[in-house]
């Protein structure tokens, strides 16, 4: 393998792992809290499907907006179904993800091309160009958000209330804290996060929208949670590990010769994924409240 190589898988990793950054960040907040939301494939491809059309129309940074808003938006009635009206966290999820794969299958057929929408060109997140080749402004963004995270979970009072709202939520009722609320703006905060994960797949990277187009990434993201342990620093590692395994397949594609069938090469992320969490999920330690609604007694 060459340096060019190197470099070149080197920063389709990178631009792979923004999405996966984000959202397993996003999440963390909201389990932080006491919400997991299995639900981020379907938000992945909603926000998606509505940044590519934002995109269309008002170029962009409109796309990515309205991508943060329909995560934001998902998110809030999910964090409403399950606060304030005592739901079941996990059949909310499976309800957003059935959702969302019938929605877009049905907007993409009224766009006129069943199954597949290409982005405008004037709706194309701009790169900037650096030594190693183009690279996304929101690659920053998913490197600099963990460690802005960690800071507010580690040192702030509001991060501390945080923790309190998915470990003791009691108690930190008794102190005068409204645990529904925290739980709220923690779950429209991931889904923003989720949504400009969508919306940055569609008008940041690959710039094209199909019904299958979250292809098992809000699932991959919330591998990335298990293996983090709820530390925005280590979901950032497991982001660009996976997001490595996906840059290794696309790759592989682009071979004369492919010693290693690109097909195989594809099932890494989901084998890696399954590895991880059939690892870690016996060993993570999760807040105590997690998935349970809070009923004051």
């Amino acid at each position: 393998m060459s340096l060019s190589n190197i470099v070149d898988l080197i920063r389709i990793a990178l631009h792979a792992m923004v999405p996966l950054a984000l959202t397993a960040v996003g999440e963390i907040v909201g389990e932080t809290a006491g919400l997991f939301n299995i639900g981020l494939e379907g938000i992945l491809l909603l926000s998606a499907f509505a940044g590519a059309i934002g995109a269309d129309f008002g170029g962009p940074l409109v796309g990515l907006l309205v991508g943060m808003a329909v995560g934001g938006v998902v998110s809030l009635l999910f964090a409403i179904i399950n606060t304030y009206w005592k739901g079941t966290q996990m059949v909310t999820g499976v309800g957003i993800n059935l959702f969302a794969m019938g929605f877009v299958a049905f907007g993409l057929i009224q766009l006129g091309i069943p199954g597949h929408h290409v982005v405008a060109e004037t709706g194309h997140l701009m790169k900037f160009r650096t030594p190693l080749g183009l690279f996304s402004p929101m690659i920053l963004v998913a490197l600099l958000l963990p460690f802005v995270i960690h800071w507010f979970m580690k040192r702030t009072r509001a991060g501390l209330m945080l923790k309190a709202a998915g470990e003791m939520p009691e108690a930190a009722d008794v102190a005068g804290i409204n645990i529904n609320r925290i739980r709220l703006v923690a779950a429209v905060f991931g889904g923003v996060m989720a949504g400009l994960a969508g919306a940055y797949m569609s008008v940041g990277w690959l710039y094209m929208v199909t019904k299958g187009f979250a292809a098992g990434r809000g699932f991959i993201a919330l591998a990335c949670v298990v293996f983090s342990g709820l530390n925005p620093l280590l979901a950032l590692l497991a982001a660009f590990v996976f997001g490595f395994f996906q840059a290794l397949a696309e790759w592989v594609k682009t071979l004369p010769s492919k010693p290693i069938p690109f097909e195989f090469v594809s099932m890494l992320p989901y084998i890696v994924t399954l590895l991880v969490v059939s690892g870690a999920i016996g060993r993570v330690r999760f807040p105590k409240f997690l998935g349970v609604p809070y009923k004051r007694e």
